[in-house]
C-alpha cells in the first residue's frame, strides 16, 4: 500500500488532492428510463395509407404486441395505422369488385373456344354487314365478348343494325315497353338490311340484343340487331339490301315489308277484352295495305310484271276495304268476323305469281306454308299469329 508522500513544506506551497474520475451519464434531452420508439407502428401508418393497407393491418398487429411486450412507445399511432389500413382495405375491395367480374366474364368467354372461331371482339365494336360467333352457338344472353368473323366463313349471326337505343319520355329499359320498341326497331333494321324476306335460310331467325336496366344505369344504350344462323352450320352474307336490288323490287319489298310487320303487331288479347286495339290495329294494317296498293298501281302496267301486279291488286284493294270495315266493327264478334273475310282475301299463291315477276325469291317460307296451304290460302295476319319469322329476345 503507497502513501501520498506529504506536501512540500515552505512558504507560497499548497498541495490540491486529484480529480474523481469523470462518470458518463445519459445523452441531453432524455430522462433516464424513457422507452424507444416501435418501428412497426410507424410502417403500419405509411404503408395502410400509401401502398399496401393489408400488409399495414400485420403491421398494427405486430406494433401492439410489441409494444405491451417490450414497453416500447407508439400504442397510438399503431392503433392510427391499424384503423387507416383497415378502412383503406375496406375501400379497394368495393373498388376492385367490379372490376373483379369484368375480369371475370371475359375470361369465361376466352376460356370456352368450342363453336367461337374468329378475332375476340366486343359488342360495341360490331356493326351492320359484319358476322361473328359466339362460344356454344348460344346467342340467348347478351354477349360482352364475340368473335368476329368473314362472312364467308361459317358464322352463328350476321349484323343488321349497331347503333343508339332511344327510349321515349321517362320509359325505363328492360321495360315491356321497352323490348317491344327493340323487337319493332330490329325487324325494320332487319327488313332493310334482307329485304326479299322469302330468300332467307328457313333456319334463320332475328335476334335483338338490347341494353338491360343494369348496363343503361351504366351508360350503355347500345341495341344491336343480327339474324342469327345457329341451328345449321352456315356460310356467306343474307344481305339484299336497296342497293343490290331494282328500283321497282325495292319498292315493292318495301310496302309488302311494311305490310307484314302491321300484320305481325296484332294485339295479344282478344277482340272481346280489347276492341279498341284491335280497332287500331286494324286501321294500322287499312294504311299499310294502302301503300301496297299504290306500288301495284304504278307498275300494272310495267313490261313482265304488269299481269301479276294487277291480279296482286285486285286482291289488296278488297282486303283493304275488309280491314276499314274491320276497324269500325261494334262488337268483338262483328270484328272477328269482318277481319277474317279481309284476311282471306289475299292468297299466298298471288304473291309468290308476283315475286315471280319481280324476279324475287318464289319459295314460300315455312311461317307462311300453314296458311297457304288452308283454306283459300290466306295471308300472314290475324290475332294470336304473325306476319314475320318468329324473333328470339336476348335478355
Amino acid at each position: 500500500m503507497s502513501i501520498p508522500p506529504p506536501p512540500p513544506s515552505g512558504p507560497g506551497r499548497s498541495w490540491v488532492p486529484p480529480s474523481p474520475p469523470h462518470v458518463w451519464g445519459p445523452p441531453p434531452g432524455r430522462g433516464p428510463g424513457r422507452p424507444a420508439l416501435n418501428g412497426f407502428a410507424l410502417a403500419s401508418l405509411l404503408v395502410g395509407l400509401l401502398c399496401f393497407p393489408p400488409l399495414g393491418i400485420v403491421f398494427g398487429v405486430v406494433a401492439l404486441v410489441q409494444i405491451a411486450n417490450r414497453r416500447e412507445r407508439g400504442k397510438a399511432l399503431a392503433v392510427t395505422g391499424l384503423a387507416v389500413s383497415v378502412a383503406m382495405t375496406a375501400v379497394f375491395a368495393l373498388a376492385a369488385g367490379p372490376l373483379v367480374r369484368a375480369v371475370g366474364d371475359r375470361l369465361d368467354a376466352v376460356s370456352v373456344p368450342s363453336g367461337a372461331e374468329g378475332e375476340l371482339t366486343d359488342m360495341e365494336d360490331l356493326s351492320a354487314g359484319e358476322c361473328f360467333n359466339v362460344p356454344g352457338g348460344d346467342l340467348t344472353g347478351r354477349q360482352a365478348l364475340m368473335y368476329a368473323v368473314d362472312c364467308a366463313e361459317p358464322h352463328h349471326a350476321e349484323v343488321t343494325s349497331s347503333g343508339p337505343f332511344d327510349l321515349p319520355g321517362s320509359e325505363r329499359a328492360g321495360s315491356h315497353q321497352a323490348d317491344s320498341l327493340a323487337q319493332k326497331e330490329c325487324w325494320k333494321a332487319q327488313d332493310a338490311y334482307a329485304m326479299d324476306t322469302w330468300a332467307l335460310p328457313p333456319y334463320a331467325e332475328m335476334y335483338y340484343f338490347p341494353p338491360s336496366s343494369r348496363s343503361w344505369n351504366e351508360g350503355d344504350r347500345q341495341l344491336l340487331c343480327v339474324i342469327g344462323t345457329t341451328t345449321r352450320e352456315h356460310s356467306g352474307s343474307v344481305r339484299k339490301d336497296r342497293g343490290m336490288l331494282t328500283s321497282e323490287q325495292a319498292e315493292y319489298l318495301t310496302a309488302a315489308n311494311a305490310l307484314d310487320l302491321a300484320f305481325g303487331r296484332a294485339p295479344e288479347e282478344d277482340a272481346a277484352d280489347a276492341l279498341q286495339e284491335h280497332q287500331a290495329w286494324a286501321r294500322e294494317v287499312y294504311s299499310a295495305l294502302g301503300d301496297e296498293v299504290a306500288v301495284l298501281r304504278r307498275h300494272a302496267t310495267r313490261p313482265g310484271i304488269g299481269e301479276a301486279a294487277r291480279a296482286r291488286l285486285k286482291e289488296a284493294e278488297a282486303a283493304r276495304a275488309g280491314w276499314q270495315r274491320a276497324s269500325q266493327a261494334r262488337t268483338a264478334a262483328e270484328f272477328d268476323r269482318l277481319w277474317e273475310r279481309a284476311d282471306g282475301a289475299m292468297s299466298v299463291t298471288g304473291e309468290k305469281a308476283l315475286r315471280g315477276a319481280y324476279g324475287l325469291s318464289t319459295t314460300v317460307p315455312d311461317w307462311l306454308e300453314e296458311d297457304a296451304a288452308g283454306p283459300g290460302g290466306g295471308g300472314p295476319g290475324g290475332p294470336g299469329g304473325s306476319g314475320d319469322r318468329p324473333s328470339t329476345e336476348s335478355a
